[in-house]
């Protein structure tokens, strides 16, 4: 189970990392993959991507320094940004099908990995 936890743990925070990137370099087609296309106020998606890439960069540390249950916490908080971002996407005009399908799935994959974590 610790391997499982912790290659979960790690790919979640690189995933986040990576997509904190994308909306840093290709805010617009990140922004149309977030569920809320975006034409303007290209320094709002900047700040998701500062967001997401220091959520990323945290996850890893916290991971590799600090071990399971610094990191179980972490995810434990952290699962309230996807959980906001279905709220976010379902009040701006985003399909339920990426609410749900991607960001609230997102908090359930994240909240998994905070309880395996906390059973290391």
């Amino acid at each position: 189970m610790t391997v499982v936890a912790y290659t979960l743990a790690a790919v979640l925070n690189v995933f986040i990392l990576f997509i904190g990137m994308r909306f840093l370099t290709r805010p617009y087609v990140a922004a149309a993959g977030y569920g809320v296309p975006a034409t303007t106020d290209r320094a709002y998606l900047e700040v998701k991507g500062v967001r997401d890439t220091t959520f990323g960069v945290v996850g890893l540390v916290l991971l590799v320094f600090a071990g399971a249950q610094a990191e179980a916490w972490f995810m434990l908080a952290v699962a309230l940004a996807p959980l906001g971002d279905t709220l976010i996407v379902l009040r701006n005009g985003g399909t339920r099908a990426v609410a749900f399908g991607i960001h609230l799935a997102t908090a359930v994959v994240v909240l998994i990995s905070a309880a395996l974590l906390f059973a290391v």
